[in-house]
């Protein structure tokens, strides 16, 4: 029987097709301690409702996921785009105050795409400093860590133009680093030669707000989006990478995040068991020289 290791956190995307009751009970009941959640689950009961369903499962709430998508030019889509980013943080910060001891206000942001018919990608990024230079008065105000999550290159053109953890680090340095920070996602960054630097360098300016854990195996299915894999199932180097996280000092939540049509098939509950039995083979070695410090977390 697998032990489950108190710092794994089921990103809710790994359970994709289960409503926000299953996933909040196939977590609790397979002794998994925290859960990190997606908006539309949350908005489609309610967020009111979400937040007192949350603290009933006795849960940590690890990160919200997702806003962003923020590149577009100055208009009315820009404005509509800002002002969805300021509901994602009062979502996350209602969610983070009802769960469990050591929940974090943690909002994943993703930047988006090229706009239609551009070619700018430095134009892109900018626009994403500007948009977050607007939201952080408002996450500031709501206690929440705005962490921009880098994707790699392969979705640059039509998700994510931040493509190494070292160019969201860059664009966070602007900001507080209690407000602004980035998520250390594996699938996203294992391939980028400067990654152990930019881990080290994000621990030092104190701006890792989340680690994410999944693998990554070739050939990649035709909708690239879709071709994450529990841990240890691909070709991943999680000890270099987790150690490179620990020795940061990071202590908080590892949420696995999987994006993946056969594994969103499994039956919930059994894809949280393979969920948790990878990570305990995979990940959790790498963690044990940084005792979880969950409990002063709040």
């Amino acid at each position: 029987m697998t032990t489950i290791d108190p710092r794994l956190s089921i990103n809710q995307a790994t359970i994709k097709h289960a409503d926000l009751a299953t996933a909040l009970r196939v977590t609790a009941d397979a002794g998994v301690q925290a859960i990190g959640l997606w908006r539309e689950p949350v908005q489609a009961v309610g967020l009111a409702t979400a937040a007192q369903m949350l603290a009933d499962s006795g849960l940590r709430f690890s990160t919200h996921c997702r806003a962003g998508f923020f590149t577009m030019p100055e208009g009315q889509g820009r404005r509509a785009s800002i002002d969805d980013n300021r509901v994602a943080i009062e979502e996350t910060a209602a969610l983070a105050a009802a769960g469990g001891p050591g929940s974090t206000a943690v909002l994943v942001l993703v930047a988006g795409g090229l706009p239609e018919r551009s070619r700018d990608l430095a134009g892109a990024r900018e626009r994403v400093r500007d948009a977050i230079g607007e939201l952080v008065p408002d996450a500031a105000a709501a206690g929440v860590t705005l962490a921009i999550e880098p994707l790699h290159p392969m979705y640059a053109s039509d998700r994510c133009v931040v493509s190494t953890l070292g160019q969201a680090l860059d664009i966070a340095s602007d900001f507080d680093a209690a407000v602004v920070g980035a998520a250390v996602d594996t699938f996203h960054i294992w391939w980028d030669p400067d990654v152990l630097a930019s881990i080290a360098r994000a621990g030092r300016e104190g701006r890792i707000a989340t680690y994410q854990v999944c693998d990554w195996k070739t050939p990649l299915p035709a909708d690239v989006l879709l071709g994450r894999h529990y841990p240890g199932g691909g070709i991943i180097d999680f000890a270099s990478l987790t150690a490179a996280v620990v020795e940061t000092g990071y202590d908080r939540d590892v949420e696995v995040e999987i994006f993946n049509e056969e594994i969103w098939a499994t039956e919930p509950a059994e894809a949280v068991r393979r969920t948790a039995a990878g990570f305990a083979d995979a990940v959790s070695p790498y963690l044990a020289a940084a005792p979880a410090r969950l409990e002063s977390r709040s």
